[in-house]
């Protein structure tokens, strides 16, 4: 195969049909060269609200942002189990225990129109309209299996008790390593592209001299990495900002204020960050012309899909990482189905993959393209794409630029998040920090949440990266171990970003 460059843009929290479901791509099929279209919800699709008996169907037109107009829909293990029975009834009941204003919403699609970047690269290339997320649950769990073929047994989001329980602080590991650890096995060059200050890859265990290696590279720093002369990364994961990471009742208190098309940030930012990283690749004919780009998304954000998961094969490893209390779960089944999108000059234009896929079909691509062993028994198992890269040579035809993402009359402007400094940061502290007899006071601010929780831990280990003695090592565990308030976590935040960007460290006031 001439692939010798494989990226992965993996973003968040949304679900194939609310997406592309109305798309209505039409195409080549992949497997049998015949005129096929995507798979959309059927005529009259839609959820009944058990205790109103109210029906919401399927409809076109949803929201960019959930922002300022509703919940972000529940999408922790026990929140998916009860969205698929029926099968897939549950979405709108699940959404109403969330307290959702509307429970509708999770019910809404997208429009073509209002989509335009990802429809255009759906149509120009292969759309996958049979991808699974790994596992019916999370953020972290189904990143975990893009990055290892495994959660190690993790369903949840975790808490600090169950991070420290896994990892001692040092970072997840698992049975049989991550794809990173295979990579160097080979002795094959990857990088991390960080859009986010806390890529969720730091987490892995080892991340920290990977790091010092200069494997992870700044999304402002993109462009000039592939067209530097010499690149010759095989793999090039790519996270993209997943908010502010302002969790207290003084800022927004969720993942908003960044482009990885979470529910409560606007899905045109997540459009513009596809159209750039597509555009950066495409504008080095030398890169371009040997890679593929996978666009995807780690999981559905409690979205509506009507397709039923399928069976998986469980990864076999040790579950080292599952986390206290959590449902049982024996991985035998795949989560909601989510979009994907793979990009390359070496496929027809045009196909449309009915193909069942999750997220280690990628791993199982690379490691054929690459020639080394499977992970676990999932990625060993499941269906990779390389069926995929039917041209000798690269089409001539691929657009050099996209459309631009869309414009609404009524929507908010796609707001520019200003950037962190020494001064605005260490200000932001002053307001966070405790004052003396008058902690208490604070009123009415929401439990912490796992997420929250799970970038912190980002967090704590770049901080450890960057930690200049045992005592400021110490210091730092012992603040994340005591997390128990996003106000807690918001302090902490401002304090690694004052290391990371700054190497300042400033003790907590206790």
């Amino acid at each position: 195969m001439p692939i010798q460059h494989f990226f992965i843009l993996m973003l968040e929290n949304r679900s194939f049909d609310h997406l592309l479901g109305f798309s209505d791509i039409r195409g080549k099929d992949a497997a049998t060269g015949q005129a096929t279209t995507t798979l959309r919800p059927l005529p009259g699709a839609a959820n009944t609200l058990i205790a109103t008996g109210e029906t919401f169907p399927v409809v076109e037109n949803a929201d960019f942002s959930l922002k300022g107009l509703d919940k972000d829909p529940g999408h922790e293990f026990t929140d998916v189990a009860q969205q698929l029975a029926g099968p897939n009834l549950g979405f709108v009941d699940s959404y109403a225990a969330q307290k959702a204003a509307d429970p509708g919403r999770v019910m809404d699609c997208f429009s073509p129109a209002q989509l335009p970047v990802l429809n255009q690269l759906a149509a120009e290339f292969a759309i996958c309209d049979q991808w699974f997320s790994s596992l019916p649950g999370p953020t972290w769990p189904n990143r975990f299996f893009m990055m290892a073929a495994s959660s190690g047994g993790l369903t949840k989001s975790p808490t600090t008790g169950d991070i420290i329980k896994a990892t001692a602080l040092s970072g997840y590991a698992f049975q049989h390593g991550n794809i990173f650890d295979a990579l160097d096995a080979k002795n094959l060059p990857w990088c991390i592209v960080e859009g986010d200050l806390f890529p969720v890859s730091f987490a892995l265990r080892g991340m920290d001299r990977n790091s010092a290696k200069g494997r992870f590279v700044g999304i402002a720093d993109f462009a000039a990495k592939i067209k530097a002369p010499g690149f010759n990364e095989k793999f090039i994961f790519i996270e993209p900002q997943y908010g502010t990471h302002k969790f207290d009742i003084t800022g927004p208190g969720d993942f908003s204020g960044g482009n990885s098309m979470h529910p409560l940030d606007d899905v045109r930012k997540g459009e513009q960050l596809v159209k750039d990283v597509y555009e950066t690749i495409r504008s080095v004919p030398s890169i371009w012309e040997s890679s593929v780009l996978l666009i995807t998304f780690d999981e559905h954000g409690g979205f509506y899909d009507h397709a039923i998961p399928p069976a998986a094969t469980p990864p076999g490893d040790n579950p080292i990482n599952a986390a206290s209390g959590q449902a049982p779960f024996d991985f035998g089944s795949s989560g909601v189905r989510v979009p994907a999108i793979i990009v390359s000059p070496l496929i027809e234009k045009g196909i449309v993959d009915h193909t069942i896929y999750d997220h280690t079909s990628a791993l199982a691509t690379l490691e054929k393209l690459f020639d080394f062993a499977a992970l676990t028994q999932r990625d060993a198992t499941v269906n990779d794409f390389l069926h995929l890269f039917t041209l000798d040579q690269p089409r001539p035809d691929t657009p050099p630029t996209l459309a631009s993402p869309a414009t609404a009359t009524g929507a908010p402007a796609l707001a520019i998040i200003p950037q962190d400094t020494r001064e605005s940061l260490k200000a932001e502290l002053i307001l966070l920090e405790p004052v003396p007899g008058l902690e208490k006071a604070v009123t009415n601010e929401p439990p912490l949440t796992g997420p929250q929780v799970g970038f912190a831990y980002v967090g704590l280990m770049r901080a450890l990266s960057m930690a200049t003695t045992g005592d400021e090592k110490e210091a730092w565990k012992n603040e994340f171990s005591e997390l128990a308030s996003p106000r807690d976590a918001a302090r902490f935040m401002t304090r690694a970003k004052l290391k990371i960007h700054f190497n300042e460290y400033v003790p907590r006031n206790k």
